[in-house]
């Protein structure tokens, strides 16, 4: 499977914001880290940017990924990209 990279944003105010929906986004995390998909994902120290690193069949599951989650859909990360990545070490 390729790796793929997701750098996003954050709201203002996310660590407000975010509350109603981070037990869903955690449990849906926990699932596609179950599943393999998911290596990792946080947040910058400064909560501002998302980084993650994913193993998956396409590009498109990734980003189809983001879009469900409850952070995304409810505007607590406000922009994402995702790129295939080359692991060189």
């Amino acid at each position: 499977m390729a790796k793929y990279i997701l750098f996003g944003s954050y709201c203002e105010n996310a660590l407000e914001k975010r509350t109603p929906y981070r037990q869903a986004h955690l449990e849906g995390l926990a699932k596609q880290k179950e599943e393999g998909i998911l290596v990792t994902l946080g947040p910058t120290k400064d909560n501002t940017k998302v980084f993650g690193i994913y193993e998956a069949d396409s590009q498109e599951t990734v980003e189809n990924l983001v879009k469900s989650d409850p952070y995304w859909q409810n505007g607590i990360w406000t922009e994402y990209e995702v790129k295939e990545w080359i692991q060189a070490f």
